[in-house]
C-alpha cells in the first residue's frame, strides 16, 4: 500500500533536531517506509540527518508518503505528531 498527505509544519520551530528524532522514533514502530518532501527537498524519516537537511519551517507544507504493510497506521501516526505540533507548543 502506499498513501500520500499533504501536511502542514504547525510548531513555531518547524523541523529541528527534536521532531526530526521524534519522526524517526515513530519511523521505526511501524512496518513502513515513510517519505518527507519539502518542495524538491526529500528525506526518509529513519534519518535524522536528511530530515535537518529539510529545513521545514513553520508554515511549510509537507508531502508525506508511506509504503508499506502498515502505511495506513505509519501515515496517521505522522499526521498527529505533527498536528500536535511536535508535543512542543
Amino acid at each position: 500500500m502506499k498513501l500520500s498527505r499533504q501536511l502542514t509544519v504547525r510548531n513555531k520551530l518547524g523541523i529541528h533536531a527534536r521532531p526530526a528524532i521524534k519522526l524517526v522514533e515513530l519511523n521505526a514502530r511501524y512496518d513502513a517506509e515513510l517519505t518527507i518532501i519539502d518542495g524538491e527537498k526529500r528525506a526518509s524519516a529513519d534519518s535524522v540527518m536528511g530530515l535537518l537537511v529539510l529545513a521545514s519551517a513553520q508554515g511549510s507544507t509537507l508531502t508525506v508518503v508511506a509504503e508499506g504493510k502498515d502505511a495506513e497506521q505509519a501515515m496517521d501516526a505522522v499526521q498527529q505528531l505533527i498536528e500536535d505540533k511536535f508535543e512542543e507548543d
